[in-house]
């Protein structure tokens, strides 16, 4: 079955692209793309979407404020902000909002639909360059963290790897075990650390 996509994006261009390059896609189908927040609230439930691609810079409502009440409506939507901005801040906003991933605008092809598939399965995809600055943000001097610790030997290796950038497919290479294996270990680290986010988790294990 085709991971159905939602695009909300103000741009034309890179509204256009980015559902050509979803449609080309195996496994892949862009059902709908919005111009705006407003719109895409007014009518994105009847395309039923598993994954949004959402812009922040909209007119009228911004992307934060429109993931803020899709995850009301849609809790199990999965949201990938797709943008220019790379403000430590925004990140963070967008993640305290409901998103489950960032990638930058000029992120590949193959990144953007890797990123879907990632996050359709319960990863949590972001650019590289993202993470670093999210990581940089939560250096602070170390303290016990008892959940930490209570996470497997694996688990804690995985939460190493995400606290360096490293994708879902790149952690499953370095590893030695399936994507879905890692994705797994993801979800039961975000359980145990009692988070939802890729964000939060490195924050945890920074300040153990």
């Amino acid at each position: 079955m085709n991971i159905k996509v939602a695009i909300v994006e103000d741009h034309r261009l890179v509204r256009e692209s980015l559902a050509a390059l979803i449609d080309a896609a195996p496994g892949l189908a862009c059902v709908a793309a919005y111009t705006s927040a407003e719109e895409a609230l007014a009518s994105l439930v009847s395309s039923d979407p598993g994954v949004v691609l959402m812009d922040i810079n909209l007119p009228g409502m911004s992307g934060i404020g429109c993931v803020e009440l899709l995850r009301q409506s849609l809790p199990n939507i999965h949201i990938v902000m797709l943008t220019i901005e790379e403000d430590t801040e925004l990140v963070f906003e967008c993640l305290k909002a409901g998103a489950m991933g960032y990638l930058v605008k000029h992120a590949s092809a193959e990144e953007i639909l890797e990123a879907i598939v990632e996050v359709d399965k319960g990863g949590a995809p972001m650019s590289s360059t993202i993470a670093r600055k999210v990581v940089m943000a939560f250096r602070q001097p170390l303290s016990n963290d008892n959940k930490v610790l209570a996470l497997s030997a694996r688990e804690q290796e995985v939460l190493a790897l995400l606290s360096r950038g490293d994708r879902s497919k790149e952690i499953a290479k370095k590893m030695g075990i399936g994507i879905g294996t890692v994705n797994t270990y993801v979800r039961n680290i975000y359980e145990k650390l009692q988070v939802r986010s890729r964000a939060e988790a490195v924050a945890r294990l920074l300040a153990r």
